[in-house]
C-alpha cells in the first residue's frame, strides 16, 4: 500500500479521481516544518503558478493537506500527473495525524523542480477553488481554508472566441491522429506539437494522437466527474466549459502549430 500527502489539487478526491487514483482511505493531515507556496509554473500561462512545499525547519512553520492511502499501483499514477523527474521531484516525509495521539505516517509527496520554480508565479482562481473544496472535503482546519481563499490569484485572461487560421488544412479522424503522434486534438481542432518548446516536451507523450478535451474539462473547478464522450462528440458544453475550452484553444495555439479540424464523432476521446 501506498501512503501519500497532497496539498494541492489531489485533496479534491474528484480531481484525484480525473487522474485515475481512487483513494482507498483519506485523512486530514499536517507537515510540520514546511511552507506552502505556489510557485511550480505550469505548462500554461494562463494556468499561473500551482503548489509547491519549502522545507523550513522551522517548527512552528507547517502545511495541512491529505493523507490518502492508495494501492501501489496508484504510484505510476501520481509520477505521471504531477510530471515526476521533470516539473516535479517525488520524495518520503513524515505527516501527523490525529488518530492515536497524533501519530506519524511515513508519506509520498511531491516538491518543484528548480526549473519549474518561479516565485512571481499566482495562483489561478480555478486552481485555488479546487484547493478549497478539497480542503472542505477532508475537513481541514478553517483558518487554514480561509487564508487558502485570501490567496492573491493571477488576472484572468479573456479571449476572444477562438478562430483557426485561414488556409487549406486536414480534416482528422480517429486512426489518422492516433497515426500523428506529434498531434493533439481539442475541441475539434488539431495543433501540431513537434515545434513545441522544451517545456512541452514531457506533454507530447501524453498529449499526442489524442483529444484532450475531456481531460481539460475534468480538470475544471465546477466538474463533478461526470463529463462523458457523448457530450464532447455532441459538442454539448455549458457557458463555463465553452470558455475554459476556449482559453485553452487559443493557449494550444500559441504553444503549438494548428494543423486542422477532428471529426469529434470519431476521434479518439481520452
Amino acid at each position: 500500500m501506498l501512503d501519500y500527502f497532497s496539498y494541492g489539487s489531489n485533496m479534491n478526491s474528484i480531481s484525484l479521481r480525473a487522474k485515475g487514483v481512487e483513494a482507498l482511505a483519506s485523512c486530514p493531515a499536517c507537515l510540520r516544518g514546511w511552507r506552502l507556496h505556489f510557485n511550480v509554473r505550469h505548462f500554461f500561462r494562463h494556468e499561473g503558478g500551482v503548489g509547491n512545499i519549502e522545507f523550513t525547519g522551522v517548527p512552528s512553520d507547517y502545511v495541512l493537506g491529505v493523507l490518502h492511502r492508495c494501492t501501489d499501483e496508484a504510484l505510476v499514477l501520481l509520477d505521471a500527473a504531477e510530471a515526476y523527474g521533470y516539473g516535479y521531484d517525488r520524495i518520503f516525509v513524515e505527516v501527523e495525524t490525529s488518530d492515536a495521539g497524533k501519530k506519524l505516517h511515513r508519506a509520498a509527496t511531491y516538491v518543484g523542480m528548480p526549473s519549474f520554480i518561479d516565485n512571481s508565479c499566482l495562483p489561478t482562481r480555478r486552481y485555488l477553488n479546487i484547493l478549497t473544496a478539497g480542503a472542505k472535503e477532508a475537513g481541514l482546519a478553517s483558518g487554514y481554508i480561509d487564508a487558502l481563499k485570501k490567496t492573491k490569484v493571477q488576472e484572468q485572461i479573456v479571449y476572444p472566441p477562438f478562430s483557426p487560421p485561414l488556409g487549406d488544412f486536414p480534416l482528422f479522424g480517429a486512426e489518422s491522429l492516433a497515426k500523428n503522434p506529434c498531434c493533439t486534438a481539442l475541441a475539434g481542432y488539431v495543433f501540431d506539437m513537434s515545434g513545441a518548446t522544451d517545456r512541452h516536451t514531457y506533454l507530447k507523450q501524453f498529449f499526442g494522437g489524442r483529444d484532450m478535451t475531456l481531460f481539460h474539462l475534468q480538470r475544471m473547478d465546477c466538474s463533478k466527474g461526470d463529463e462523458c464522450v457523448e457530450d464532447i462528440a455532441a459538442a454539448r458544453y455549458n457557458a463555463s466549459q465553452r470558455a475554459y475550452l476556449n482559453t485553452y484553444l487559443h493557449e494550444y495555439s500559441f504553444e503549438y502549430r494548428y494543423a486542422g479540424k477532428l471529426d469529434i464523432k470519431t476521434g479518439n476521446l481520452l
